[in-house]
């Protein structure tokens, strides 16, 4: 028996996002090859592979994202997938995204020499780690509650090697669920547990 390429059916729902065309900001440059894509702009540039099922066109200032003729149910399963990659990939380009890190504990500290991040996390020796190109970093010390922390500040183009480089950081020393020590994402909410209690009354 020969395949049939599943088609979608009417009352499947498809979707309305990935129907809206993208605006291209002006000063932005796109560059479609198959299923490459590339955008360069003010930030940076940044290059993707979208999936074979959709193609992706350039209509003056915006780009359309379409299921590939003949793609049936994959071409509408990743054109909302791949809309929103590109979305990401043009305001990267244009605003660029940020990410910060508390550094929580006592000498704990951090300090950028141009790519190159060392941190002190009460560990016997610094770790050194090199930022991935296109990421940016920069260390403020700020006061909560008479208590100072540096805060580290993480900015980038590319929104997907910017969310691997936090998560990289705080894989260093994760926040333990003791003492709240260790390095977490801002505003990231790190449950506490009770210590063990001592055995009281005992001789």
């Amino acid at each position: 028996r020969g395949l049939v390429m599943a088609e979608v059916q009417p009352n499947q729902r498809v979707s309305r996002t990935g129907k809206r065309a993208i605006d291209v900001p002006a000063g932005v440059t796109v560059t479609i090859t198959g299923t490459m894509l590339s955008i360069k702009g003010p930030k940076g540039t940044s290059q993707r592979a979208l999936h074979e099922a959709v193609d992706v066109v350039k209509n003056g200032q915006t780009i359309e994202v379409r299921p590939k003729k003949g793609s049936g149910l994959a071409g509408a399963q990743y054109k909302g997938l791949n809309r929103a990659l590109v979305r990401n990939i043009v305001d990267g380009v244009t605003k660029g995204y940020e990410q910060a890190l508390d550094l929580i504990g006592t000498g704990y500290k951090a300090d950028v020499k141009g790519q190159e991040l060392t941190l002190a996390l009460g560990y016997s020796h610094p770790i050194v780690f090199a930022l991935p190109t296109g990421v940016k970093a920069r260390v403020e010390i700020i006061d909560v509650g008479g208590t100072k922390k540096p805060r580290l500040h993480l900015s980038s183009h590319d929104k997907e090697v910017l969310g691997q480089t936090a998560a990289r950081i705080r894989s260093f020393r994760p926040p333990e669920p003791y003492k709240g020590k260790g390095v977490r994402y801002v505003d990231e909410k790190v449950r506490e547990k009770a210590g063990k209690a001592g055995a009281k009354g005992k001789k």
